[in-house]
């Protein structure tokens, strides 16, 4: 069914896609408007409907297309071995960013989809959910390995803490990728900022 718009040139496909992202993710799949889609996009709608079909089947295509995404270059290269919550936060936060730079608002479009209302997409979602629940927050977090924390903490406040820390630093690096025409990262200088951050954390929170 999208086989015209999976033959596009990538840096075209990508634009496209990248709009719809961003209209949906702001905006619901009920509230989004194919005109602003295809307005952001540079093309005619016609055009636009010419490559994927409607404005339903496309969000669905994409919500496919982004798991697929997400599980080849985000999910699947998280080391499940490592039980270090600064190490294990390090290398997802890290991999998400390169995401990010690629696709700014692939995250925010896949957290709309999995709670949309909206009677449109709804059933067809649910099936489609399971992915996102195997790749659920206690897989990622849930074995960390707690020894290290200080004996007077709560670990259970202490890691929340931790993740909002890291989610701050995170969604400023988004707002500054967001706010570029051409998203041009410097991933040695955000490691080694992020890097230093970590060291503080773990000196606040580890023996």
């Amino acid at each position: 069914m999208f086989s015209k718009f999976l033959r596009l040139e990538p840096e075209r496909r990508n634009i496209i896609m990248n709009a719809a992202l961003k209209e949906f993710a702001s905006k619901g799949f009920d509230d989004a408007s194919t005109n602003v889609i295809a307005k952001e996009s540079g093309i005619s709608k016609p055009l636009m409907f010419h490559y994927v079909n409607n404005k339903k089947d496309f969000f669905l295509f994409l919500y496919d297309y982004c798991l697929d995404i997400l599980e080849k270059e985000y999910f699947n290269r998280i080391d499940l071995q490592e039980k270090d919550i600064f190490e294990r936060l390090r290398q997802a936060y890290l991999l998400k960013i390169k995401v990010l730079q690629k696709y700014p608002w692939i995250f925010d479009f896949v957290k709309v989809a999995v709670f949309t209302d909206s009677v449109a997409v709804r059933d067809k979602l649910i099936k489609r959910r399971q992915r996102i629940e195997s790749n659920s927050f206690e897989r990622f977090y849930g074995d960390i390995d707690a020894s290290r924390f200080r004996r007077e903490l709560d670990v259970k406040k202490a890691r929340q803490l931790i993740f909002w820390a890291v989610g701050g630093y995170a969604h400023q690096i988004l707002e500054q990728l967001r706010s570029m025409d051409t998203p041009i990262v410097d991933f040695e200088k955000i490691r080694i900022e992020f890097d230093s951050y970590l060291e503080e954390l773990r000196k606040a929170y580890y023996k």
